[in-house]
């Protein structure tokens, strides 16, 4: 995206070339006795933060419309996220205008406002719009961060799920995921007959775009940590395949010439390799491809069914599920595969683990009692705790910045066929702010992409 990014005051811009919203551009600008405005999202069931989310103010009638959108965006991202609770914007009394000088603090502890984003939006003459941000303390009266973007007009979504992004990060400590993408499978047609094709969108559902044409079923795409390529599961021509899908050319790939059926991919932390199981014989065992030189060696050697592997974000290690050890459970070894272990040892059987970007925990799904699960363990396999169950959870997969899991769920048909409606959920690690993530179709097999650069 060619953004320029400038650091505020709304006066006066020094432009600087845009690369991420990483470093916070500009302090507080007071010291205050009271305590910092934070929430700990590493806390159980939390009171939402009541924030007020202003218009951001425009001048003319052309821009007003994108103004109120870029608001309505960013609050929804907050309030999906379960830390925030955006203010009905019918309890305002200061307007947007007269902030561009400087919110009446008391104005907005009157309706308990505790953070305060305000901002304007105009035209450059270049054609570009010019988006400019604050978050305010209410209470300690201070302003806590701030910048400015030029960015063409087609990207001023994204813009706002950028400085959603940047609220998050200021007040949680914590990188935010907002501006993200989801692929996923989605699904259409009668159950026995089932179209499925690759699909993408923003995180929140918007920019929705097919990617394959529904003529081969495909199952299990997931992201390059590195470039704009997806790996995935295809059955062209009856025949299962791992392949490449280049996201901005459309071109497509396979991955070698295996003898047997290759299937579950995932890329290395690096992006240069990625990791499968190759079936061939009855036997199934985990396979690395370089992408470079595209030679494959064998990780496992192992009579059992091994499958679903996933790199530690250092790519040392690799975590899988097998059933080498009677029932179908989960195992972390060395990326070499050596010093193989169980670490799953609770009831039931587990399945899909994939480790957290930050690296504390891994993600599966949990079949016990007729019940599918979805939860998280250590490395080590201690502290289990399951998130979600219902009928059928399944497929873990992480936000960019490990707090979050998406998942699909499939709800039970009836004895006439009709229900078994299949939709994709998201999870925090508290297990409590769970939501659906709206597609218009049926939609299974979600993966989440790093954060946009």
């Amino acid at each position: 995206m060619n953004t320029d990014r400038m650091k505020t005051g709304f006066s006066t811009f020094a432009s600087v070339r845009f690369v991420f919203v990483g470093a916070l551009l500009l302090a507080a600008s007071a010291m205050s006795a009271r305590a910092e405005l934070r929430i700990d999202i590493t806390r159980g069931n939390i009171d939402p933060m009541p924030v007020a989310i202003t218009d951001f103010y425009s001048g003319d009638t052309q821009t007003a419309a994108i103004g109120r959108e870029l608001a309505e965006v960013i609050a929804a991202d907050l309030e999906r996220s379960g830390l925030f609770a955006p203010i009905d914007q019918r309890a305002f009394i200061q307007s947007n205008e007269s902030l561009l000088v400087r919110p009446r603090f008391s104005d907005w502890r009157v309706i308990n406002a505790q953070a305060l984003v305000s901002g304007g939006v105009s035209y450059e003459q270049d054609g570009r719009l010019k988006f400019e941000f604050r978050l305010w303390d209410v209470f300690a009266e201070t302003q806590m961060t701030g910048f400015a973007y030029r960015t063409p007009r087609n990207n001023w979504r994204r813009v706002a799920h950028i400085i959603a992004d940047a609220i998050y990060k200021r007040i949680t400590g914590e990188e935010g995921y907002f501006d993200s993408r989801l692929v996923y499978v989605a699904e259409t047609g009668p159950h026995t007959m089932r179209v499925k094709r690759l699909a993408i969108m923003d995180q929140d559902g918007a920019n929705h775009k097919y990617l394959t044409d529904g003529s081969a079923l495909v199952l299990t795409p997931r992201f390059s940590p590195t470039r704009q390529e997806i790996t995935y599961l295809s059955y062209f021509n009856d025949t299962p395949r791992v392949y490449l899908f280049d996201i901005n050319t459309g071109r497509q790939e396979m991955l070698g010439a295996f003898k047997g059926m290759t299937f579950a991919p995932r890329f290395s932390p690096d992006g240069n390799s990625v990791i499968m199981s190759y079936a061939r014989d009855g036997d199934s065992d985990i396979w690395i491809m370089d992408l470079r030189t595209r030679r494959a060696r064998q990780v496992t050697n192992d009579p059992a069914i091994d499958t679903s592997p996933s790199f530690s974000p250092d790519g040392r290690q690799i975590t899988f599920n097998s059933d080498r050890g009677g029932t179908q459970q989960l195992y972390v070894m060395d990326a070499d595969g050596n010093n193989v272990r169980r670490i799953s040892f609770g009831q039931g059987r587990y399945a899909t683990p994939v480790w957290s970007p930050r690296g504390d925990l891994i993600a599966f799904t949990k079949f016990y009692g007729g019940r599918f699960f979805i939860g998280v363990m250590r490395p080590d396999g201690t502290g289990e705790r399951l998130l979600t169950e219902s009928f059928l959870d399944e497929a873990p997969t992480w936000s960019p910045n490990g707090r979050v899991l998406v998942f699909f769920r499939q709800t039970r048909t009836t004895s006439s066929g009709a229900g078994g409606v299949t939709r994709i959920y998201s999870v925090d690690l508290t297990g409590y702010n769970l939501r659906q993530v709206t597609t218009p179709t049926d939609a299974s097999d979600p993966a989440w992409s790093p954060l946009n650069r």
